[in-house]
């Protein structure tokens, strides 16, 4: 299977992603991941202003085929909810990068950007 991973991204082993723009985090899952799941259908995210630890489950992605839980790639708040892809789950299928979920404003950043992988990192872990 091929799939595209971006340099300037983390990754979790889990398939999420997470993106720094500025002094918060965009976060969704990846080409792999949606690759994977096939058919997206339902994206399950929590309220605005809940509070996550690092690789805490934080909502679902359900396709046709499987329900896979979202974890938080790094520990912190949700500032926003991207209802777009909420409301149109297939978006991730379409371009799971510019299909972010939430935007979080980080605890800890440091700390936690520095547990997750680079790109050559999670290109590895996929070809595993």
């Amino acid at each position: 299977m091929s799939y595209k991973v971006l340099p300037d991204l983390r990754y979790l082993p889990e398939h999420d992603w997470a993106k720094k723009e500025g002094d918060v985090i965009l976060m969704g899952v990846t080409d792999f991941a949606q690759k994977a799941l096939k058919d997206v259908v339902y994206i399950d995210l929590p309220e605005v202003g809940e509070t996550f630890e690092f690789k805490d489950v934080i909502g679902s992605i359900e396709s046709v085929k499987a329900v896979s839980d979202l974890l938080s790639p790094i520990s912190g708040e949700v500032l926003a909810v991207n209802e777009e892809v909420v409301d149109e789950p297939e978006k991730v299928n379409d371009d799971p990068y510019s299909s972010w979920l939430l935007k979080i404003k980080p605890a800890d950043l440091e700390a936690d950007w520095n547990k997750l992988m680079n790109a050559d990192e999670y290109t590895s872990h996929c070809n595993k």
